[in-house]
């Protein structure tokens, strides 16, 4: 698993998941440029979503279905 440079003890990723604290929380698509929250999170995990997103150049979208 990769981290990154901000937030190393709680949030990190793989080529296809966000994960934090150790929940898969995002789902990574690099093909359309977007983050896929998997579903509703606390305000700290949301954090970490914008953040993975921001730092790797994804949008943030809510995942449908």
């Amino acid at each position: 698993m990769q981290k990154f440079q901000k937030y190393t003890q709680n949030l990190g990723y793989d080529n296809e998941f966000i994960y934090s604290y150790k929940t898969k929380v995002g789902k990574i698509d690099f093909i359309n440029n977007t983050l896929y929250r998997l579903g509703y999170w606390s305000r700290t995990t949301s954090k970490h979503i914008n953040y993975a997103a921001d730092r790797l150049g994804l949008k943030v979208m809510n995942m449908e279905g």
